[in-house]
């Protein structure tokens, strides 16, 4: 299998159907597969991936957790297991990323990154740029500055500059392997982790074309992982320092300036 598209969903009835439109719509010289986990979801949710799933059953994997997955706390760690468990399943050579809230709109998204990855083979990761859609219709924008680099490394990640949407990863599955770091785990921006442990292991490529849709709506884990949030923003410090020391303080000047912004916001917040 060259792809897997990995998409962790939880409640997401109004927006699941359009984003396996997107990754179904796909066109590609390469098999794919479709790899769905819903993560005990109240609402309708299930009942439209397993519809889907009837219908493509060469295409999409769901899997329909009777029970939530958790950890329940704290609160910025929700969907966590899911998404581990869903990284595990992936058998692709790369792995898409795509939450059940998002969605693609270039039909050529897959074939892009993959031929980038073939190209680059010292390259981890691909992303591309998305356009950011606000639920309460607040006006769109492009995710990256039109200044983002093409090629980046995990140095630009230890600056605390985040520039890797979600919905535009795509790795080389070091994973099917590997295990995950050991702070992974103790980490509750997870998207975070799992990039800067795939940095490491190589340059991140940037193909500069709007290829899927970012969702900001109340419901989304990003309103939890906010700057006015003490606890994730202890957590944030926390995984920077652990991760100088994975990396054997390799890039201790960078990452103290970050650990040091850290201090500054945390104290403001206690203030």
């Amino acid at each position: 299998m060259k792809v897997s598209v990995c998409v962790p969903t939880y409640n997401h009835e109004k927006y699941i159907a359009q984003m396996l439109d997107g990754a179904l719509m796909q066109q590609t010289d390469f098999a794919f597969e479709i790899v769905v986990g819903d993560d005990a979801s109240t609402d309708s949710a299930p009942a439209i991936i397993e519809e889907y799933a009837q219908r493509f059953p060469d295409k999409i994997r769901a899997y329909l957790h009777p029970q939530n997955l958790g950890p329940k706390e704290p609160k910025e760690f929700g969907g966590r297991n899911n998404v581990l468990f869903l990284l595990k399943a992936c058998q692709g050579q790369y792995v898409a990323l795509c939450e059940g809230d998002d969605y693609w709109t270039d039909p050529f998204k897959l074939q892009k990154q993959v031929d980038f990855l073939e190209a680059h083979p010292d390259f981890a990761i691909c992303h591309h740029d998305l356009e950011v859609i606000y639920e309460d219709g607040s006006e769109s924008h492009s995710f990256n500055p039109k200044t983002q680099k093409l090629i980046s490394g995990i140095e630009d990640l230890l600056e605390d500059r985040w520039f890797v949407g979600t919905a535009s990863l795509m790795y080389r599955n070091f994973f099917q392997e590997e295990e995950f770091a050991d702070w992974h785990h103790r980490a509750a921006a997870g998207d975070w982790a799992l990039v800067i442990q795939l940095a490491a292991r190589g340059g991140i490529g940037y193909i500069p074309e709007v290829m899927g849709n970012y969702r900001k709506h109340r419901g989304g884990l990003s309103n939890v992982h906010a700057v006015t949030n003490a606890y994730f923003l202890r957590n944030r410090r926390q995984m920077f320092a652990d991760v100088n020391e994975w990396l054997s303080y390799k890039y201790n000047d960078t990452v103290q300036q970050t650990l040091r912004k850290y201090d500054q916001l945390i104290e403001e917040i206690g203030n």
